[in-house]
Order: C-alpha cells, then sequence, then structure tokens
C-alpha cells in the first residue's frame, strides 16, 4: 500500500511537473525569455534577501541586548519596591502593642482591651500614612482570639470573622510565609500577605495584608518601553498571571511560565515571540515581557520593500529587454514553424507564395528558401494524394449502395413465392412493392445525402418485409420529433445497424425479439438509438468494437454490406470526429446503438 501511494505521489509531481516545463520545451522563445529573466533578476533577489536578513539579524541582536538589560534592571527596581513594602510590613510587626496582644499580656478589663484595640488600629493608620499613597489599605488578622483589624481610606474596623478569612486561611492553609493575589472584582490593584510567627517557636499566630495599587508599580514597569504589540506579565510560581499590561497575545501556557528559571534573568524563543524574564525577589514573583517575533521582522521589512522596488523595476527591464531580444532573434522561426503547421491539411488557404521571405543571408534565411520550395512539392503531392484516395473510397461507397445482401434477398424471394400460393395476392404484392422501394432508394438516387424521413422510410420497408419473415415473433417501435425528419444525413445510415441486430442479436436468440429506433433533438445534435433485446455483446468484444469505431477512419467492405464501422466513417467524414456511432449494452439484455449527428435543417441547408 506504502508503494502504490509512493508511486501515485511520484506519477502526480511528473504531470506537475510537464505542464510547468511544457511551455519553455515547446518554443524557443520562451526559452530565451526566461533564461533572461533569470540571470537579471537572481542577483537582485539574492541581494535583496542578504540584505533583509542582515537587517533581521541585526534588529534581533539589538532588541535581545535592549530587553535583556532593561528586564534584569525592571526586576531589580520591582525588588525593590516590594522590599519597601516589606520594610513596612516589619515596622508592623515588630510594633510592641501587637505582640502584646498576640502574647496575651492584655489585661482582662474591658477598658484595657479597647485600649489594646484602639492601639493597634492607631498603628495600622499610622503605618498607612506613612507610606505611598498607592499602599490603600492595611490590616491584622490574630488567629488565636480571632480578631480582624483593617484600615483602609474608607475608614476603621475591628471584626470577628467566623474561621480564618481569605487570604488567611489560604495562607495558613499552604504553609506559606508571603502571597501575592489579586481580586477578580478589583483589577487595579492586589494584597501582599505576610504571616506572623511567633519568635519562640515560629508558630504562624496569624497574618498582615497591605492592599497596593499596581500604579505602584506601573512607573518601574514603563522602564521596559512596551510597544503597541508587546506584553508586559507578573505571574507567580505557579504561572498564574497576577498583572498584565498589554493586550498581545500570551504565546505560553500556564504550564510553560512555571519551567522559567527563577534564579537569574533570561529569554526565551517560542517560534512565534520572544519572552524576555527576571525573578522579582523578595516577592517570588517573575516579570516578563512577550515580544512577537513580527517586531524583530519589521525593521526587515523596509530594506526588503526599497529591494523588491529595485528588483522589480530591474526585473521589469530585463523582461523588456528578454522579449525584444527574443522577438528579432525568433521571428523569423516562429514564423516558420506556424505556416509549417498550416501546411499539412489539403483544405488549409495557405499557399507557398504566401510564405514572406525576410531576405536574411544568414542560416534562417537559407530555411526559408528552402522551406517555400518544399512547402509547394509537399501541397501538390498531398492534394494529388488525397483526390486520388477520395476518388477511391467515393467509388467504394457507390458500388456498397448498389448492393442488397444477397442472403436478405433470397430469402424475400422465397417468402413471396411462398406467400403466392398460401396468401391473398395483395399481401404478396405488398412484399415486392416493399421490395421494390428498397432497390429504388439504394440505386436511383444518385445523392450520397437523404432526409431523415427518406431513411426512416427505407428502415419501415426493411422492417415490413423482416416481420412478415418472422411473423409474431418479431415486434419493433419507431419514435421520432416531427422536427428533425427533414435534417440530412448520409444515406443508409440507420438500416445497416438494424440489420446488425438480426445478424449478430437475433441469430441464436430463442423467443421473442424486439427492435426499438427513437430519433430525438438534444441540443444541437440528433440522437438516433437503435435498442435491441439480442444475446448482447461481452465485454471483451464490446471493448475491441468500440477501439475500431475510435480508429476507424476509411470504408471498409465486411461480407458485402454496408457495416457498422463504414457507418462511423462516413459520419466523420461528413460531420467531423466529434459525431459518429456509439455501442453500449441495453439494462436488462441487449444493445444499444447510438448515431450521433448535428442538427442541420434541409431547408436551411438548401437556402
Amino acid at each position: 500500500m506504502v508503494l502504490f501511494i509512493n508511486g501515485g505521489h511520484t506519477t502526480a509531481m511528473k504531470r506537475v511537473f510537464q505542464l510547468i516545463t511544457e511551455p519553455f520545451r515547446r518554443s524557443i522563445r520562451n526559452k530565451l525569455l526566461l533564461a533572461m529573466i533569470v540571470l537579471a533578476a537572481l542577483p537582485v533577489i539574492v541581494v535583496t534577501g542578504l540584505a533583509a536578513e542582515n537587517s533581521r539579524q541585526s534588529m534581533e541582536n539589538e532588541i535581545l541586548d535592549t530587553n535583556l538589560s532593561s528586564i534584569k534592571w525592571t526586576g531589580i527596581y520591582l525588588g525593590e519596591q516590594f522590599s519597601r513594602l516589606n520594610s513596612l510590613i516589619y515596622s508592623i510587626l515588630l510594633n510592641e502593642h501587637l505582640n502584646d496582644y498576640i502574647a496575651g499580656i492584655e489585661d482582662d478589663k474591658l477598658s484595657s482591651q479597647l485600649a489594646t484595640q484602639r492601639n493597634i488600629t492607631d498603628l495600622l493608620r499610622s503605618a498607612l500614612y506613612s507610606t505611598n499613597a498607592n499602599v490603600i489599605s492595611a490590616e491584622i488578622y490574630v488567629k488565636d482570639s480571632g480578631k480582624l483589624f483593617r484600615v483602609s481610606s474608607e475608614g476603621s474596623e475591628i471584626r470577628s470573622p467566623a474561621g480564618n478569612p481569605s487570604p488567611y486561611k489560604e495562607l495558613f492553609d499552604g504553609k506559606k510565609y508571603l502571597m501575592i493575589r489579586t481580586d477578580p472584582g478589583k483589577p487595579d490593584q492586589f494584597e501582599l500577605t505576610r504571616s506572623i510567627n511567633r519568635f519562640e517557636d515560629r508558630q504562624v499566630v496569624g497574618g498582615v495584608t497591605l492592599g497596593v495599587r499596581w500604579a505602584y508599580l506601573d512607573q518601574t514597569l514603563a522602564l521596559l518601553n512596551r510597544g503597541p504589540d508587546e506584553t508586559v506579565l507578573l505571574a507567580d510560581v505557579n504561572g498564574s498571571i497576577t498583572y498584565q499590561q498589554g493586550d498581545g497575545p500570551l504565546l505560553l501556557h500556564a504550564a510553560e511560565l512555571s519551567k522559567l528559571p527563577h534564579d537569574q534573568p533570561g529569554y526565551m524563543f517560542t517560534g512565534d515571540a520572544y519572552v524576555f524574564y527576571s525573578p522579582i525577589e523578595p516577592s517570588g514573583l517573575m516579570l516578563m515581557k512577550i515580544v512577537p517575533a513580527n517586531t524583530i521582522n519589521q525593521s526587515a521589512r523596509s530594506t526588503m520593500s526599497y529591494g523588491l522596488i529595485v528588483g522589480g523595476i530591474s526585473s521589469a527591464v530585463a523582461i523588456l529587454i528578454a522579449c525584444y531580444i527574443a522577438y528579432r532573434m525568433s521571428q523569423p522561426i516562429v514564423r516558420l514553424a506556424r505556416y509549417m503547421q498550416g501546411l499539412g491539411p489539403i483544405n488549409s488557404n495557405i499557399e507557398p507564395s504566401d510564405i514572406p521571405v525576410s531576405g536574411r543571408i544568414d542560416e534562417i534565411g537559407w530555411l526559408e528558401t528552402r522551406f517555400v520550395n518544399m512547402s509547394g512539392r509537399i501541397k501538390d503531392h498531398i492534394k494529388t494524394e488525397y483526390t486520388m484516395t477520395l476518388e477511391k473510397q467515393t467509388a467504394e461507397l457507390k458500388a456498397l449502395q448498389a448492393q442488397i445482401n444477397p442472403h436478405f434477398l433470397q430469402n424475400t424471394l422465397q417468402m413471396i413465392g411462398s406467400m403466392i400460393y398460401a396468401k391473398k395476392p395483395d399481401e404478396g404484392y405488398e412484399m415486392i412493392r416493399s421490395l421494390s422501394a428498397m432497390f429504388r432508394y439504394v440505386i436511383r438516387e444518385a445523392e450520397d445525402m437523404a432526409t431523415l424521413r427518406a431513411e426512416v422510410g427505407h428502415l419501415q420497408h426493411y422492417m415490413q418485409i423482416q416481420k412478415q419473415r418472422y411473423g409474431s415473433r418479431l415486434t419493433y417501435a419507431f419514435t421520432a420529433d416531427e422536427e428533425i425528419m427533414d435534417c440530412r444525413l448520409p444515406k443508409l445510415t440507420i438500416q445497416p445497424i438494424v440489420e446488425n441486430a438480426f445478424v449478430h442479436g437475433f441469430d441464436h436468440k430463442p423467443g421473442q425479439w424486439r427492435i426499438d429506433v427513437g430519433m430525438s433533438l438534444e441540443g444541437k445534435e440528433i440522437l438516433i438509438r437503435v435498442r435491441d433485446n439480442g444475446i448482447g455483446i461481452s465485454p471483451v468484444r464490446l471493448e475491441a468494437v468500440r477501439k475500431e469505431l475510435a480508429d476507424c477512419g476509411s470504408l471498409r467492405r465486411k461480407e458485402g454490406r454496408i457495416g457498422l464501422y463504414n457507418v462511423a466513417s462516413r459520419i466523420r467524414i461528413h460531420y467531423g470526429e466529434q459525431y459518429g456511432v456509439e455501442i453500449e449494452q441495453a439494462c436488462g439484455g441487449g444493445t444499444v446503438v447510438t448515431i450521433r449527428i448535428p442538427y442541420v435543417h434541409e431547408r436551411r441547408e438548401e437556402s
């Protein structure tokens, strides 16, 4: 199976190659034109391609160096910003009021509790107001007491939530000490949460959270000089994106992001884009910048555009020069080839005297003179040979038309003799009249062409005789469109086909015999179908007959009759190669012979 597929693929490739090379193998002018275009255009294309590639590589190296440097320093600056946030958290964690509250040293008195809680709230408010305006909230959650202290620009509150609230539950369950998370409902900010650990045993006793606007980092991220199609990302260790600048395609999945090294800056090429990355300490985030490959190729487009313009102009000039040279050099040869193509047919209107001679004295001029002399002799020879062949075929056709199958004539005369004694004189006279009409049609009519109406009349006389001979065993039917009955066709076209049905289809067939002859107009063609229910034709014999019908080019005598091949030959002589005789097996048994001729009305031809 693999060999068969490969063989079919090879054959298809050969056919495509032949179709492409055919115009150049058959024309010297096309060869000259192709050679000139290749010689002129190929250097331009090569130089343009090399210049564009060098420009692309230079731009690629520049973009790599620039982005690697900017991603490294931006990561360092972002780390410093997160360090400042961590310092703020440490200042909160080191406050003695918070430590006393966590250690449980507070007084049991309600006034003491309120004072301690007020001190913690003041601590958060003091820390919030002492920082950048982009830090918009601060909160402390103490796990043992279940108290949540929160201060923001909207005010302060102390709550006792049921269970560990978010994000502290995620912090405690994941045993994390630092976590950065975003709220889908607040895309312009993030929360930085750090755990509070007891100094003695490092047990987690709570957490501190700062609410920070992403604008706090935007000024630093601007150092990356993000382009219109580029994207800047901040992602955590799991590859989840926490912040994004730009609407460009990500071109990376979370699994791929999580595999990036977290120890040093670098870059990777995905095939569609360059991904520059740098870890941000101590946040645990990864800074990334995605630069599409199109950005790097953009710089080469201008060079390519100028190169294409120059190459196009050069190629156009080369084509014009090539066309002029090819035309001047090959014009006499092409002219001789064209006249040589029209020299063969006998009905050609080209005469040797019509062939122009350029008067050149080189080899081409010598060829022109020799061709004119040779074409005159060849044309005279073709005309003589064609005339002799045509006269021979015409004489053969006349001889065939003047004959009727002797077996048919003998059987008909014997049948008429027996009818004289066995039946009424009128019936015998009817057979004699039909036989006489057949003789008159084939002998007295001097024309080679007849109307379809005359052909049908001749066929009806033939079938009346056969009907009288075979009786009820034979049935036949004629159907025809009246509008085509005056159309002309070669004489003795239909009756020989019907006669073949008796000779080859019914000779060894028992039971009922039936012949249907239908004549109809389909488009601009007349189709005459002769269908019989005889013994049919084997596939091997059918293929052989079809091949002989396709190759028949002359009249052939067979058993003294005008046979199937002669009918096909005469139709082609009169109407052309697209018309003729077709044969096929009939559905349910038998054979169908179709005669195809053009629709030409007798009156139209006479006018």
